[in-house]
């Protein structure tokens, strides 16, 4: 009896050990599984989106030693009333307002600082499209009807085998993907999932096979297309995204701080949602749109994909919004009005006529709400009006 006890006492010491060692060893990832399922925690969501670094990996996007681009001081602006009930209801942490290219308004919120690299989520598709614009007006690129797997062998019979680059850009790709944030099961979540454990992402995309539509004939929101977008954008040049994106874009915008895109297992930028900057810097960029491409006397985006990008041209059945090439525009847009959006209430809102740029970053829990979606183009416009 006592060597049966001396035994299994020996086994269960072992396990501890073995258990301990695992632990150590999958540390990283188990730390970056929890940081996922914590990330939208009320007492946590604000502070997690300006530290992700700290909980996946992460690749930076350029070096300190780029030149800052000054963004000019101008006459500071006199908000409505009705935006400072805006930033508490809506849990906003900054709000960055430009007026013809200079800086009126700057205010930040809820412990956030000017220094936050902080997440914009969704608003990083408005980059990739901008960086396919330049691919594409350099030839590496043939054209948009090119089918994705002309660039991208992988996907060859994955939902995307039909698929051509202006379906992704547009997202009327017909892929099925379930995209509800709140249901721990959906794909989207399961992708986040790839992320926190160091996989691949270019492996899950190729394993999606289901469609629920031709490609072309409908819209729907998939984020998984602008990843596939990606892919098609590093099959072309045979360079990383955030390399790519560093030397055609954040480098001449001349960003303050060195922004970074949070990676999968293999190093892939999380183009989809990953990207990290400043809130003046996501203004710069928006600056560099409202003049069509241009900025700092460079045309670094090509004029006609500056316009054309921008444009409601897919056929969504969205009541509210149209869309274009990842870039959005409200259903009654005002001339030369459109935007980046991403969850949780990431803005960064243009008008081009008004000479209005606005940066908007939130933990808005209640992002998906249409009524206070509509409410919040509404602020913009009035902060626009204001100016």
């Amino acid at each position: 009896m006592r060597r049966a006890a001396k035994w299994t006492w020996r086994l269960l010491a072992s396990l501890v050990v073995a258990l301990a060692v695992v632990g150590l060893w999958k540390r990283e990832e188990i730390t970056r599984l929890m940081a996922v399922n914590n990330l939208f925690e009320p007492d946590r969501i604000v502070q997690n989106f300006s530290q992700m670094d700290r909980a996946f990996l992460h690749v930076p996007i350029g070096t300190s030693d780029t030149p800052v681009v000054a963004l000019p001081d101008g006459p500071r602006a006199r908000l409505p009333q009705a935006v400072e009930n805006f930033i508490e209801a809506r849990s906003v942490t900054s709000l960055v307002v430009l007026k013809d290219g200079a800086l009126v308004h700057e205010s930040y919120h809820l412990g956030t600082g000017p220094d936050d690299l902080r997440i914009g989520w969704s608003m990083a598709k408005s980059y990739l499209s901008a960086l396919t614009g330049i691919v594409l007006a350099e030839g590496q690129v043939g054209s948009l009807e090119d089918r994705v797997i002309d660039y991208v062998p992988q996907l060859k019979g994955s939902a995307y085998e039909d698929v051509t680059i202006r379906h992704v850009l547009q997202m009327t790709t017909g892929v099925s993907f379930d995209e509800d944030y709140f249901d721990k099961n959906s794909d989207i979540n399961r992708m986040g999932r790839v992320l926190a454990l160091g996989g691949e992402m270019d492996a899950f995309t190729a394993q999606i096979t289901k469609t629920f539509a031709p490609p072309g004939k409908t819209w729907q929101y998939v984020s998984i297309d602008t990843h596939v977008l990606g892919m098609v954008l590093r099959g072309a040049t045979g360079r990383p995204i955030a390399e790519l994106l560093n030397d055609k874009i954040m480098a001449p915008l001349g960003p303050e701080r060195v922004p970074y895109y949070l990676t999968d297992g293999a190093g892939v930028a999380f183009v989809l949602s990953g990207l990290n900057s400043t809130s003046r810097d996501y203004a710069r960029f928006g600056q560099m749109f409202a003049q069509q491409g241009k900025w700092n006397g460079q045309q670094i985006v090509p004029r006609d994909w500056a316009i054309v990008s921008t444009t409601p041209s897919a056929p969504t059945t969205d009541d509210e919004y149209g869309f274009g090439y990842h870039w959005w525009a409200p259903r009654d847009a005002r001339p030369r009005e459109y935007m980046a959006r991403g969850i949780y209430g990431q803005y960064l809102y243009i008008n081009e006529v008004q000479g209005v740029v606005i940066v908007v970053t939130a933990a808005d829990r209640q992002f998906r709400d249409r009524d206070i979606q509509r409410q919040n183009i509404d602020i913009l416009r009035t902060i626009a009006d204001s100016l």
